[in-house]
């Protein structure tokens, strides 16, 4: 006879939830570290009733993270879950209605993004014992559907779980996609309030421990043999490396790879901080925020071996970088969907296999010698024009944005992680900054979603303690989401938050200008001297603040705050937009159509400049 445990929906899934396990390489982690929460009455009954039954022990309970914005905890959790190598991520639980469609976005985040997060949204009642019910949308053509089918489109998996023995396979299914390297993203379980409350009687295995194994598959010996060829062939090959590398822990590997056929090594956003900064291959970020050396060899190459990245339009500047008429693209993928990208030669299998499995094919090949000490000459020319953005030789200016990273830089070590996603930060650090360690540059860009940082630093930090961990955010980023100030001071989480003020959305105000929009709605104007004051507003949610008026009041202040085992915040005015970045300007177009026809005349002559660039796009076929 089957032994059975009579439970509630609800408890029966956090049960469920915290005896499920990970294993990559003999190690052993927990699927499930903990869940997030803000209650309503769309599951503080059943959801946050089961919390309290199973308790809060790390081993066989399921600690509980109280947030303070729903987008934010999915956030958090994603921090949290890519600093854990994807291994391991946080659930979230939210009430029905608006506090389950503030999920989308961090839902969207992390699918783009491929990092696994649990979404337990509540739901209107399964059994309609009135219809509507509060916080409930009606469709009058569908009587199936509610808010919670907007997570669908941005979710790797979903299901409505409308009977509690449904709850069995799409558990099953759930932890099966948040486990594949692949497929992960998103996970959502719409949980109806009424089933979350519901008792069933059911079968001890389904609470037994299971085991989810991370996949590492080798190459097909047909594809390494075609690569190797095609590597062999090739005299100015060019490798990019994504966020893939990172994810399958490839990066010793890939150091091996590029000092064994001296081939160098570009990165893009995501796949920053594969090879330390100086590491002789690593010839800097590539695309419309990268370095000059990167694209100079990207227009160059006859073969790009794009490793574990989607090549998206930033990498690839809209299809117009790589020019070489013969190019070929070689795609090293786990997907096989990004394997085939510009009509590549795809090698599909993990990262870390598919390397050695092609450094072995390649025994005895390197790159012609020329090549390699042009590249290496070129990526010291870029080093000295970093330097010169990072000079600060004034202690009592006002710093640019370029100088706040380069005193940051002085004072970081290995362990330090920077976290960033949106405005004009990104473009800057991925030309600029110098990663020290594989798990350093931690930049969202996948989505890029004002408002990520802050939480994702939270995330992270609790992925990562002991470990300094700054949040760098713009004043606009800074308005969208500082919500979790708020949790990081409650539960004593030491974060480091930088708020660079430049008075608007400096970013997009530039790009404005360079389209012919005249900056329109990108400066924060205020009809008298301003009076929003976002150090004290910081303060106010229970920061440390240390402001920053100067050069030399910010290296103290970075000093001071890297040093705090609290939560503190340097507040920076940084110099006008005109001067947000000083670093070298973009080394490759990025295309933002522009109005065809217009009266005034920076659209017109905006216009002009996009049909030149633009006629330098092509297809890889």
């Amino acid at each position: 006879m089957t032994r059975t445990r009579r439970l509630t929906t609800a408890q029966a899934l956090i049960a469920f939830l915290a005896r499920q396990y990970t294993e990559r390489d003999g190690r052993r982690t927990r699927l499930i570290a903990a869940t997030w929460g803000i209650f309503g009455h769309g599951n503080v009954a059943g959801i946050g009733q089961a919390l309290l039954e199973t308790g809060p022990d790390p081993d066989h309970g399921m600690p509980f993270l109280q947030g303070r914005n729903e987008q934010a905890m999915v956030h958090a959790a994603v921090g949290y879950a890519r600093q854990s190598g994807r291994l391991s991520t946080h659930a979230v639980t939210t009430s029905i209605g608006p506090g389950a469609t503030n999920l989308v976005t961090g839902a969207a985040l992390a699918t783009v993004n491929r990092i696994p997060v649990l979404l337990l949204p509540g739901d209107t009642f399964a059994t309609r014992p009135a219809d509507p019910v509060l916080q409930q949308l009606e469709v009058p053509t569908a009587g199936d559907v509610s808010v919670n089918d907007t997570l669908r489109p941005v979710s790797r998996y979903f299901d409505r779980i409308t009977r509690p023995e449904a709850l069995v396979p799409a558990a099953l299914q759930a932890a099966r996609v948040l486990t594949d390297p692949v497929a992960t993203g998103a996970v959502t379980l719409a949980l109806p309030q009424d089933v979350q409350a519901e008792a069933h009687d059911w079968p001890e295995e389904f609470f037994a421990e299971r085991v989810w194994t991370i996949r590492r598959p080798r190459p097909d010996r047909t594809e390494l043999r075609a690569a190797a060829a095609a590597v062999r062939a090739a005299e100015r090959p060019l490798l990019i490396a994504g966020g893939g590398i990172r994810h399958s822990g490839a990066e010793a590997e890939l150091a091996t790879f590029a000092e064994a056929t001296g081939i160098p090594v570009a990165v893009t956003q995501a796949g920053k901080g594969a090879l330390r900064h100086d590491h002789p291959a690593e010839v800097g970020g590539v695309g419309h925020t990268g370095t000059a050396t990167a694209a100079d060899l990207a227009r160059e190459a006859d073969l790009v071996i794009a490793a574990g990245t989607r090549l998206t339009d930033f990498t690839t500047a809209s299809n117009t970088l790589f020019q070489e008429p013969g190019v070929r693209f070689l795609g090293l993928n786990l997907d096989p969907y990004d394997a085939h990208k510009a009509a590549a030669l795809p090698l599909v299998g993990d990262a870390r296999e598919s390397l050695a499995a092609l450094r072995e094919a390649l025994d005895g090949h390197r790159v012609p010698a020329p090549y390699e000490d042009g590249y290496r000459l070129a990526k010291r020319h870029w080093e000295n024009l970093v330097d010169r953005a990072f000079h600060a030789p004034d202690p009592t200016a006002r710093p640019t944005q370029a100088q706040l990273l380069g005193l940051l830089d002085t004072l970081v070590g290995e362990e330090d992680i920077l976290i960033n996603a949106a405005g004009s930060l990104p473009g800057d650090l991925h030309k600029l900054w110098r990663a020290r360690s594989p798990l350093q540059y931690h930049v969202e860009y996948g989505y890029s979603c004002m408002g990520y940082e802050i939480p994702a630093a939270l995330g992270t930090a609790l992925a990562a303690p002991g470990r300094p961990v700054w949040a760098l955010v713009g004043d606009g980023t800074y308005l969208m989401n500082p919500t979790e100030i708020v949790t990081a001071v409650q539960e004593g989480v030491p974060l480091k938050l930088v708020i660079v003020d430049n008075s608007g959305y400096a970013s997009i105000g530039g790009l404005s200008e360079t389209v012919g929009a005249e900056r329109l709605g990108t400066d924060f104007r205020f009809p008298a001297a301003p009076t929003v004051d976002l150090a004290a507003n910081a303060a106010s949610l229970g920061l440390r603040v240390l402001r920053a008026h100067t050069v030399g009041d910010l290296r103290e202040a970075l000093a001071e705050a890297r040093s705090s085992d609290r939560p503190t915040c340097v507040y920076a005015q940084t110099q006008t937009p005109d001067t947000v970045s000083g670093p070298p300007p973009a080394q490759a177009w990025w295309d933002v159509p522009v109005a065809e026809t217009a009266t005034r005349a920076p659209a017109v002559k905006a216009r002009e400049e996009y049909d030149r660039q633009a006629a330098a796009r092509r297809r890889h076929l």
